[in-house]
């Protein structure tokens, strides 16, 4: 029997007729893994990708390896988040790796141009060469050589599954799902390091868990502590968790604290309302980040969580236009998914 086709997310329109269709999958829930609102499957498999970096930053916190090196909140979020490459990025990996005594030569996420696009013309014209500090994951990466430094782990082959960082991480990530590290799936991440797949709805419960530490009693202590202390460095520093013209930064902006937002690739998305407590994880089944953006800015209007001037101020995420060559405006991408009230407050 085959599955049922998911709900359509995301239509885009050419000349007022409709020409492509994203289909997706949304899980809604609380701390404790109840589900409040789903579309699609709830248990669909999903790798994490990005979404993962605020779990992942845990045992910086936990550990006691933030307060040990003198991590600002801004290298907090930086460690949270998929980073465009701009100035501001590449001092704070910088610092957090010269706190922890280490040389950037270590950084293992690979070179590629960086996402902000006027940094990266800039570099080109320039012949600034690509480095390892400008790739989308350093902070992830920087986080993880922190974490060896305090533990006194060699970093050399830190990004293999069986060092001694992969696996507190792997551990972390799972503990905080709900789940066992036997029952998730690990694969390897466009950065190197071991990516992990669940069931959508382990995502969901994770940034429940991110939204609301307290409302959980099964979290431990250091769990609830560091999981509220990277919420409040996210939301004070949201250029960290992306970059400037991103829709998780902008949309942070907007939401003035209400809510944590982070991507990841291939579809991936997390959204932590630390007002309700309530987790979000939804995935393009395709995989296209094309329809990202417009779901982000919907399922946070249809939340209640942007008042009517906020989401007009994101309206080139929201609706984004759609041009040709001769840069006319000849269709757009409109989010048309229904969570028919489910998250409004």
């Amino acid at each position: 029997m085959s599955a049922p086709v998911p709900p359509v997310f995301v239509r885009v329109v050419r000349g007022g007729l409709e020409e492509s269709l994203h289909r997706g999958h949304l899980v809604a829930a609380r701390p404790d893994g109840t589900v409040v609102a789903a579309l699609g499957d709830p248990d669909f498999p999903t790798f994490l990708r990005s979404t993962a970096k605020p779990l992942q930053a845990v045992p910086v916190v936990s550990s006691g390896a933030a307060d040990r090196f003198g991590i600002t909140p801004a290298e907090l979020a930086l460690m949270c988040g998929s980073v465009s490459g701009q100035a501001f990025h590449v001092a704070a990996v910088r610092s957090v790796l010269r706190k922890a005594g280490l040389g950037e030569n270590l950084l293992a996420c690979g070179v590629h141009r960086p996402s902000h696009r006027p940094t990266a013309r800039r570099m080109a014209e320039t012949g600034e060469p690509y480095q390892p500090v400008h790739n989308n994951c350093a902070g992830k990466h920087a986080a993880m050589l922190l974490l060896c430094a305090h533990h006194g782990w060699s970093p050399r082959g830190y990004t293999a599954p069986d060092h001694p960082v992969q696996r507190l991480i792997l551990e972390t990530v799972a503990r905080l799902c709900g789940a066992v590290p036997g029952d998730v799936g690990v694969g390897v991440d466009g950065c190197g390091v071991p990516v992990f797949r669940l069931p959508l709805r382990h995502l969901a419960r994770a940034y429940a868990r991110l939204a609301g530490p307290d409302r959980d009693p099964a979290l431990g202590d250091d769990d609830r502590a560091a999981l509220r202390r990277l919420a409040a460095a996210c939301t004070a520093h949201p250029e960290m968790v992306a970059g400037d013209d991103r829709v998780c930064t902008e949309a942070m902006r907007e939401g003035r604290g209400r809510f944590v937002a982070k991507t990841g690739a291939e579809g991936s998305y997390g959204i932590a309302f630390l007002d309700r407590g309530i987790g979000v994880a939804f995935k393009i089944e395709d995989g296209s980040p094309r329809a990202l953006d417009p779901v982000v800015v919907e399922v946070l209007r249809q939340a209640g969580a942007l008042t009517g001037d906020q989401v007009a101020a994101l309206a080139r995420f929201h609706r984004p236009e759609v041009r040709n060559h001769r840069k006319e405006v000849i269709g757009e991408r409109a989010a048309v998914l229904d969570l028919g009230g489910t998250l409004t407050p």
